[in-house]
């Protein structure tokens, strides 16, 4: 997955920038499937939160390089050759900081880790221009390390906006280019909780296929043969008659992996509008939780386990589900019993568990 680099280059083609703002480079390595492909639609898939008009705008400003040459947009690509997208800084105009409610389980000097409800954007985008996590995370710390000069200070990995739980967040350059080394590596990991619709056989299993736009559907992502490499593993921890709760870990972090994975076994997270369709009188979202977070603190060395107790809508579906399948009425602590993740804490408010 690509992620942003601070290139420390003077930004040049913003005069809205505010003084001292630097462009930053996302680059990745065009693979097999590239082959062949326009680069702006490579691009696109492998930075989504660049648009093919942006990305278009930038290739005729000589911003989009193949092994260090500016390329148009229509050029085509070969396995291999390194693809680099410089992109200035945006004006200050377009962050806001906004005093917005945050549930932080751990600070210091370098990052912190926030527990992001259901419903919060994670960074500004066309819909949702103000009110999101980069707007909350600026009010508190105002000088969060450009990362990507996309309207995403401080992030290295993101959340969809109706997917609740743990994200890290950098407040230095040096700590957002460890935890996007680290993300790079695999090192880190995310577990997931989804509430899916039908009774998953096996036990436990991996899903590895390859995830790229929907053909026909540009805002959807999809299983295809042209796709990224895409690989979930999934552990089942509870069934009931017509659902399953399943724990997932990431090894790739692709756009909607988990929903697209889970619905591609049959299996899409209930309350899901986009992938599965398969509504619930809990849920106004997906039935997804970012519960677990484990990576190297970036200057300490030491490890860092997080882990965030089940919203309560999804807790309540828990309990109606294990209602139904004792045949009688949910006990009192059942929603209780669904606050802890498996294996991890019920709430974390100190931190690392080290």
């Amino acid at each position: 997955m690509s992620r942003a680099t601070d290139v420390g280059a003077p930004a040049a083609a913003d005069p809205g920038a505010p003084s001292g703002a630097r462009e930053s480079s996302l680059e990745f390595d065009a693979e097999e499937p590239d082959r062949g492909r326009r680069l702006d639609v490579a691009i696109a898939e492998r930075i989504p939160e660049l648009s093919r008009a942006r990305i278009a705008r930038l290739a005729a400003q000589g911003r989009t390089l193949v092994d260090g040459t500016p390329r148009k947009a229509a050029f085509r690509l070969r396995a291999g050759q390194r693809v680099r997208v410089l992109v200035p800084p945006p004006a200050p105009a377009d962050l806001t900081p906004e005093p917005i409610p945050l549930r932080i389980l751990y600070e210091d000097a370098d990052l912190l880790v926030v527990d992001k409800p259901a419903g919060l954007p994670v960074h500004p985008a066309p819909g949702h221009p103000s009110g999101t996590l980069v707007n909350a995370l600026l009010a508190r710390v105002p000088d969060l390390p450009g990362i990507g000069g996309t309207l995403r200070p401080g992030i290295v990995h993101r959340l969809d906006k109706d997917t609740s739980g743990l994200l890290v967040v950098a407040k230095t350059e040096a700590a957002q280019r460890s935890l996007a080394s680290q993300l790079r590596a695999r090192t880190v990991v995310r577990t997931y909780l989804a509430v899916v619709r039908g009774r998953v056989r096996r036990d436990a299993g991996t899903v590895s296929a390859p995830i790229g736009r929907h053909p026909v559907h540009r805002k959807r992502m999809a299983v295809v043969p042209a796709g990224r490499e895409a690989v979930t593993h999934y552990t089942v921890l509870e069934r009931f008659p017509a659902a399953t709760l399943v724990a997932c870990r990431l090894q790739t972090g692709r756009t909607h992996q988990i929903r697209v994975h889970l619905a591609h076994i049959g299996h899409p997270v209930l309350g899901d509008p986009v992938y599965g369709r398969a509504h619930v009188p809990e849920m106004r979202r997906q039935a997804l939780h970012a519960a677990r977070l484990e990576f190297t603190h970036p200057r300490t060395g030491r490890p860092m386990a997080f882990a965030a107790p089940i919203p309560q809508d999804m807790a309540l579906l828990l309990a109606r589900l294990r209602a139904g399948a004792s045949g009688g009425a949910a006990p009192q602590d059942d929603a209780a019993r669904a606050e802890a993740p498996p294996g991890g804490r019920a709430i974390d408010t100190g931190g690392a568990a080290e």
